[in-house]
């Protein structure tokens, strides 16, 4: 088996169990997606299938510094629109990211602005 083939499946294993864990709770859930240049996260109503808040890099042109630090930006960001909702408690979901680096940086951001991970 290729070492392609490899990294696709153990990516595909690691979403599907994180998913399993955050999908259809009472707590809307934030996602993560990553790219190579911008981070983009969203809150969603799992129940109602619905999109509430989300902010990205693109939004924010204005930030500055490395990877992570405009990671921790826009966590803090989002966490001022989830509070702006009402919403005190979110389900973070990484979905096939490691909980490291910009990922970290971002949750972090969240519970930096008062939101509940």
């Amino acid at each position: 088996m290729s070492i392609e083939r490899k990294i696709k499946q153990r990516k595909k294993r690691r979403t599907l169990r994180i998913r399993k864990r955050v999908y259809g709770k009472k707590f809307p859930r934030v996602s993560v997606f990553r790219s190579l240049k911008h981070i983009y996260a969203q809150l969603i109503d799992d129940m109602e299938q619905k999109t509430l808040a989300s902010c990205s890099t693109l939004e924010c042109k204005e930030l500055k510094g490395d990877k992570k630090a405009i990671a921790h930006s826009i966590g803090l960001k989002l966490s001022e629109k989830i509070k702006k909702l009402g919403i005190t408690e979110v389900i973070f979901d990484r979905g096939p990211y490691l909980y490291h680096g910009r990922v970290k940086a971002l949750a972090e951001g969240l519970r930096e602005g008062n939101i509940k991970i």
